[in-house]
């Protein structure tokens, strides 16, 4: 993918004798508006964008939308340099919930709380737990939210039914939902999970309090080494210990297979996974699947899209970028356009009557669970994020490797990672 052409430079707007004279004659003369902008995304926000453009292009037939797409990872990794030297800046950049505050706190976003851009006004249109996660210590709020991912128990009817197991085996409680995975295993040889940290990375998400995030509290205090992450490492080490999961990694290509050939009896993640499973991860086991909400009356998110604007953008393009933000997140058709084409769970609230809602859902046995997924977005609370969170995740899924491979003691490996993330908190 080659560099993001943003807008002319200075120089180029102003170059020339006659353009210099102009300038000295209208020192406050308003910048030249541009022809375009850019949008950074990765799939499928970048098809979410794209169709969006008639709609833009109706309110502003002069100004193109240019969308620079890649895929997830590489995509964060091109925004995390843009940000951090300047160049190659677009002016709107989609970001998964978790890089929201890394990039937040670092400076280089925008704050959309600024009279300026006026978000504050819109708030209430959100859904509440979203707006909190982009918002800072200080108020100030980084990003709008434009979809969620309510976290949700996917399962094979058909698995659990030669199992004899129950939708209330499976999510009674946590230690019921193991129990079941071990009577899958038994009877038909499918594993309950794709990988045991699936069950950490749900359990961290649930019982967190007001103020706090998933590793650190408001003001940076560390709490990995508590009994929400002692909980979910015993859960994923009792997994491990009854070889309850293939030990295959989410988007890898086992972890399809695992999906296509029905070795994988249940998924914990967010809503959004059932639509990649219809869509293009396991579109021939359409019927077969089926949603619950998480076991034990749990309710966690599990992913979420958000869309900035960088600070170090053209300034005569951020007011634009902003109204294309709002007509990407605050307009009811477009929200509802995305939700119908990518499965991405609208963060704004007033879709959520929508008879979409109340459609059967074919892949999903015509099961209406798109219900539950409202029920579960109305439930969750806010989650903070922090800019350390992206390194604290691969600091807890490290330790728990090792829980799980080499047997390290649960106590000392969340006192290592604490260690390790007090030493990171303040940077």
């Amino acid at each position: 993918m080659g560099p993001i052409d943003t807008s002319m430079t200075r120089r180029q707007a102003c170059s020339g004798l006659g353009a210099s004279l102009l300038a000295l004659a209208l020192p406050t003369a308003a910048a030249p508006m541009p022809t375009a902008l850019t949008v950074a995304a990765f799939p499928s926000v970048d098809k979410i964008v794209t169709a969006a453009i008639p709609a833009w292009k109706k309110l502003h037939p002069d100004i193109d939308i240019k969308v620079v797409s890649r895929q997830f990872s590489d995509h964060h990794t091109a925004m995390t340099t843009a940000l951090s030297t300047a160049f190659y800046l677009p002016d709107v950049m989609a970001l998964e919930v978790g890089y929201v505050g890394r990039f937040a706190q670092g400076g280089g976003l925008e704050n959309l709380a600024l009279p300026a851009y006026g978000i504050r006004e819109h708030v209430a249109q959100y859904v509440s737990y979203a707006v909190d996660q982009a918002t800072g210590p200080n108020g100030a709020i980084a990003a709008a939210p434009t979809d969620i991912g309510p976290g949700t128990l996917l399962w094979r009817s058909d698995i659990l039914g030669k199992a004899g197991v129950s939708e209330a085996d499976l999510t009674g409680t946590w230690d019921s939902y193991v129990a079941a995975g071990i009577r899958i295993k038994q009877v038909t040889g499918a594993y309950l999970l794709a990988h045991a940290r699936d069950m950490k990375d749900i359990l961290i998400r649930v019982g967190i309090q007001p103020g706090e995030g998933l590793y650190f509290s408001a003001d940076s205090r560390v709490l990995v080494n508590t009994p929400r992450f002692a909980r979910a490492f015993e859960l994923a080490r009792r997994i491990r210990q009854h070889k309850l999961d293939a030990k295959v990694s989410a988007w890898s290509n086992e972890w399809s297979e695992g999906f296509k050939r029905g070795t994988l009896a249940t998924q914990l993640s967010g809503a959004w996974l059932a639509g990649h499973l219809a869509n293009w991860l396991a579109p021939d086991t359409r019927g077969l699947w089926r949603a619950s909400q998480l076991p034990e009356g749990a309710w966690a998110a599990y992913g979420g899209t958000f869309y900035a604007i960088p600070r170090g953008a053209p300034e005569p393009n951020k007011r634009l970028a902003w109204e294309l933000i709002k007509l990407l997140t605050l307009s009811r058709e477009m929200q509802l356009a995305a939700f119908k084409a990518e499965d991405a769970f609208p963060a704004l609230v007033s879709t959520y009557d929508d008879p979409f809602f109340d459609q059967p859902i074919a892949f999903l046995g015509g099961e209406r669970a798109r219900v539950l997924w409202r029920e579960a977005a109305r439930h969750i609370k806010a989650v903070a994020v922090h800019k350390q969170d992206a390194f604290a995740g691969e600091v807890i899924d490290t330790e728990l490797d090792k829980v799980l491979d080499h047997g390290k003691d649960i106590t000392v490996a969340l006192a290592d990672a604490a260690r390790l993330l007090e030493r990171r908190a303040h940077r």
